[in-house]
């Protein structure tokens, strides 16, 4: 059943996708642009607080 749902939602995706992007390819760059760029700073800070713990356990 598990496997019934993912594979139903992942076709889901894929279509709601395909749709979106001959309806409105200009609106899905840039919603994938800014994603990816909200992607990017969210890892930035994760990996800048990462790196100031491990100095504060050194110290």
């Amino acid at each position: 059943m598990a496997g019934v749902l993912k594979k139903g939602m992942a076709i889901l995706v894929v279509v709601f996708i395909g749709f979106y992007m001959f309806t409105d390819p200009n609106g899905l760059a840039q919603t994938t642009k800014d994603g990816g760029a909200a992607l990017w700073q969210a890892l930035t800070s994760l990996f800048g607080a990462l790196i100031d713990f491990i100095n504060a356990i050194k110290s």
